[in-house]
């Protein structure tokens, strides 16, 4: 013992010694297995762009600025640059031969704001009979302040089984010491010698497992024991013995391929990709429901400036009727009928500015990480120094082209294409799973024994011969040696097999698995269809607003034809005041109805560019920009601010 004692303390040094004196970067990959790969904590701090773009108590915004702030700062896109992380884990946990995790699939889309499709719309000045207005029921509207979610998969919510099981590809080694002092009580002491057994055993061993892609499993042992007693019947004592073992098992049916042991890393991989698709649409996602906010607020803010004319028109006919009928030319009801107009244009401005300001904080909200709780946002105005955009030429490409191009381009797609090769590659599991399971199997073996004679069992036995015949004199190097040598070697070669006599489990599995790839196929067309509905839909809208705005822009324009001719007619005494109000809440109507137009239509060539997967493109959007979170295009330039006004007049 105290031999093998030394021996394994000698090779403690030697590691100590080795380890000590290896260079940094050789001590680095030792310890890399068992040191902790970070993922850095979530960063709340907004881009020095926001604090860039605001001056005198106003944050002036463009709109490739609101873009690039919802990229650099909205926390959906910040939660969708951990996937990236995630999709690398399952390929390094594949790698090492373990199961797949999983990688999210979820999409966060912005709330739609005042101006979406739950919200009131901007054309709803008081018209009809004059003096007549809106009041809204619910003051804030909760739909249009929530956002929603929407996912890619196509897979359903039920993983593929796992299939036939794979080998555990990082080598692992075994080690164990244990010294033990054991006493049995003897019941026949002629067996022994002693009426009470002791024993002192050491026992070291050390242990290799590695699996490869073919399936095959490989496993050594070296195995040494001392075992120092008090039994005079032993012709050693104490003795060592000592084996190194090999195992080989190699799947022949079940089990057996490299394509289908490394199915895992190919779905991890493919997953990788989905990981960058889906960052993708949510950047997608990001920039059209940016660009809808923006043109609502800037068309809010139009026709807030389009409530206050109408405002000023309804004064300014009030003070001309109350001159009048001070003079006594015209009668005190005409008086009342003005200042009930000028109050139901105070009611329509007071509602037009309460849409602004809720959209202005939903759009500071989803251009930052911590909406108002910073004080530096909280109070600022927000300034759009981007028009809404009139309607640019028709569109002519044909519908086929248009469609084959977001088939091409969206991300949902690509991702659906991704889903549906990974859950082929997965069938390739389930389908090895229904095969019988037949091992070749090979051993290799050799064992040593050494130690010191017992005098007591070679006095008892003067048959055995002198010490110097005696073949196992010596110590754990000496049953080494034997080891080394092959002395005493066993080997092995042979078959193992497991013949299920029903396999209901199996194809069950298989069964299910394959219902379920079926299940993703249509889920897929759906996806596909559901892309040409969007595009043919999109044109549509596209060509109606336009025809829209364009309808508008001519009845705003006749609406003032009318009204001027009607207040020449009032001024001549042809005309009542009646008249000239209902011809003015027209106008009014007309002015409200041609800014809800134009944002319509710059809403449904944003929808437009959206169906056919071109927003980042139109935008001048690199994806290597979002993910690192930094857009490279500059803030745009301030307009210049007066030293006597701490904002701008809306």
């Amino acid at each position: 013992m105290r031999e093998l004692t030394r021996s394994i303390a000698a090779l403690l040094c030697v590691l100590a010694v080795s380890f000590g004196g290896t260079a940094p970067a050789q001590l680095a990959r030792i310890r890399s297995p068992y040191t902790p790969i970070s993922v850095p904590p979530p960063q709340f701090v907004n881009s020095n762009r926001l604090k860039n773009l605001i001056r005198a108590g106003n944050l002036y915004l463009s709109l490739q600025d609101a873009i690039a702030l919802a990229l650099e700062n909205n926390l959906d896109i910040e939660l969708q640059r951990y996937d990236e992380t995630i999709a690398n884990s399952d390929v390094l946990r594949a790698s090492g031969g373990g199961l797949l995790r999983g990688v999210p699939l979820e999409v966060n889309t912005l709330p739609p704001g005042v101006g979406g499709p739950a919200s009131p719309l901007l054309n709803l000045p008081a018209s009809g009979t004059p003096g007549t207005t809106s009041v809204p029921v619910n003051l804030t509207e909760a739909t249009a302040l929530s956002p929603a979610q929407i996912s890619p998969g196509i897979t359903g919510t039920t993983p593929l089984s796992n299939g036939s099981p794979i080998p555990v590809f990082d080598p692992a080694l075994m080690g164990q010491l244990n010294w033990e002092h054991q006493t049995t009580p003897e019941v026949n002491p002629l067996v022994t010698g002693a009426n009470s057994l002791v024993d002192h055993d050491f026992l070291g061993n050390l242990g290799f497992e590695k699996g490869f892609a073919l399936g095959t499993q490989i496993s050594a042992s070296f195995d040494a024991n001392n075992l120092d007693s008090n039994s005079n019947r032993n012709l050693y004592n104490p003795y060592t013995t000592s084996s190194l073992s090999i195992s080989v098992v190699q799947p022949l049916l079940r089990g057996f391929g490299i394509k289908l042991n490394r199915r895992f890393i190919r779905i991890a991989n493919n997953n990788r990709k989905v990981t960058d698709l889906v960052f993708r649409q949510q950047a997608i996602t990001t920039v059209y429901g940016v660009v809808n906010l923006y043109y609502d607020l800037v068309s809010q803010i139009d026709d807030v400036n389009v409530k206050r004319e109408t405002l000023a028109l309804a004064q300014r006919l009030y003070e001309d009727n109350k001159s009048k009928v001070t003079q006594g030319t015209l009668a005190p009801i005409e008086l009342v009928r003005a200042q009930a107009q000028v109050a139901a244009s105070r009611q329509d401005l007071a509602n037009s500015e309460g849409f602004e300001r809720e959209q202005e904080l939903v759009l500071k909200t989803v251009l930052s990480r911590n909406g108002t709780a910073d004080p530096l946002l909280r109070e600022v105005r927000v300034i759009p120094t981007d028009s809404v955009p009139a309607p640019m030429g028709n569109q002519t490409r044909p519908v086929e082209e248009l469609v084959a191009e977001a088939t091409r381009q969206r991300p949902e797609v690509q991702t659906g294409e991704l889903q549906i090769s990974n859950s082929q590659i997965g069938m390739e599991g389930s389908r090895n799973e229904l095969l019988p399971e037949l091992d070749l199997v090979g051993i290799a073996q050799n064992t040593g024994l050494a130690g010191s004679v017992n005098p007591m069992a070679s006095l008892s036995n003067p048959a055995l011969g002198s010490v110097s015949d005696m073949p196992f004199i010596g110590g754990f190097g000496s049953s080494l040696a034997q080891i080394l040598r092959r002395n005493y070697p066993t080997y092995g070669i042979g078959l193992q097999l497991n013949l299920p006599l029903r396999n209901r489990v199996a194809q069950a599995d298989y069964e299910r698995d394959l219902a379920q790839v079926r299940q993703s196929q249509v889920r897929f067309q759906q996806v596909e269809n559901q892309v040409r509905l969007e595009v043919e839909a999109a044109l549509i809208a596209l060509q109606r607003s336009r025809a829209a705005y364009e309808a508008a822009v001519e009845t705003r324009t006749l609406q003032e034809q009318s009204l001027k001719i009607e207040m020449e007619k009032y001024e001549n005494g042809v005309s009542t005041t009646y008249l000239v109000l209902q011809y003015q809440s027209y106008l009014a109507q007309a002015r409200s109805t041609e800014v809800a137009a134009k944002s319509v239509y710059a809403k449904a060539r944003n929808e437009f560019e959206r169906a056919l997967g071109e927003t980042l493109e139109n935008h001048n959007i690199q994806m290597a920009d979002v993910l690192r979170g930094h857009i490279a295009t500059p803030p745009s330039p301030l307009p210049p601010v007066s030293s006597n006004s701490p904002g701008q007049p809306r």
